[in-house]
């Protein structure tokens, strides 16, 4: 849910992180046309840039911390996990927050009607209000977008080596993804407890996701759910590799709420223990990073809201994809 709050002592100075090595390979471009918008519009602004991935925390810290004295806005120029690392320093803060998506899928700002092009980002950074959006919790750790384990985290280890080799593209990402199913997988035994009440299930993966447009894209319906200010839950039963490769395509096409297959339910705080684990690490992916958490997992809406920079109202692109799924609907009745 959103709340709109507004700032009379504008304009703050912005303090950007961004990520040398994300997304498009625009080493040198989100510096000086970050520089040159802030110039145009009379706000001050200083450069936090990230050279190597184990400095984003450190660097995060001390652009938040500049913020708190200036009461700035602190801004994460990157993909989904550099806006994540970001996230993570300036949840709680008090600071307001910003986003220059430069990934390859960028759900975070397109779920909030944040342009992907850096000038119309620019644009939106310098212009519009803050908003509380809310952010995801899986044992402490942040994640906007999702955080799974099972198979979902495993087609993030292949993607991201095929990312390696191969360049970054959503058809990269999509051929990483079926050779991931085509080699098979082995199912999770899991103890999951919810409202005081516990089931055991078996599943391939565990995805929670905290992004309405994502869940819309793929045809499910807890997009209202996090609007509601609930994270959604998506399990799929124990399937073959070719089941899953069409539950791959029934994705694509925005069907995947369609298929018997596939559990999903809404929530805001989710335990979760894995019985064949014990009290061993899991890998767990959050926002496209894949670590290791120690059991239990613990999923939740975070006491703290991220006042985010963004335009107001729904997104033109959430608005698209819930006409096409209207569409669709009727055209099945």
């Amino acid at each position: 849910m959103e709340r709109r709050e507004v700032h009379k002592d504008l304009p703050a100075p912005l303090f950007v992180v961004f990520n040398r090595a994300s997304g498009r390979g625009d080493r040198d471009e989100v510096g000086p046309a970050v520089e040159a918008a802030c110039a145009a519009a009379g706000r001050p602004c200083e450069l936090f840039p990230v050279d190597k991935p184990g400095r984003l925390a450190e660097t995060a810290g001390r652009a938040v911390q500049r913020a708190r004295e200036t009461a700035g806005i602190v801004v994460a120029a990157g993909g989904d996990g550099t806006i994540n690392g970001v996230t993570q320093a300036v949840l709680g803060s008090g600071c307001r927050f910003g986003v220059l998506p430069r990934g390859t899928f960028n759900y975070f700002a397109r779920t909030h009607g944040i342009p992907v092009d850096l000038e119309g980002a620019l644009q939106v950074l310098l212009t519009e209000d803050a908003v509380a959006v809310q952010v995801g919790l899986v044992n402490g750790r942040v994640f906007l977008v999702n955080a799974s384990l099972g198979l979902y985290p495993q087609l993030l280890e292949e993607r991201e080596a095929w990312k390696q080799q191969f360049g970054r593209s959503r058809l990269v990402a999509l051929g990483a993804g079926i050779r991931t199913l085509m080699r098979g997988h082995r199912s999770l035994r899991l103890t999951i407890e919810q409202g005081g009440q516990a089931r055991q299930v078996r599943t391939a993966t565990l995805f929670v996701g905290n992004n309405a447009l994502q869940m819309e894209q793929v045809g499910l319906p807890e997009s209202q759910a996090i609007d509601a200010g609930c994270l959604a839950g998506v399990m799929l039963k124990p399937v073959g590799r070719w089941t899953l490769l069409a539950l791959l395509a029934r994705g694509a096409f925005g069907q995947l709420g369609e298929a018997d297959q596939v559990q999903n339910f809404a929530f805001r705080r989710l335990t979760v223990t894995a019985r064949s684990f014990g009290a061993r690490r899991i890998k767990v992916a959050t926002d496209g990073e894949v670590l290791r958490m120690s059991m239990p997992l613990r999923f939740e809406v975070s006491a703290h809201p991220l006042m985010l920079i963004r335009p107001a109202g729904l997104a033109q692109e959430r608005r698209e994809a819930q006409a096409a799924a209207a569409a669709s609907a009727e055209a099945g009745a």
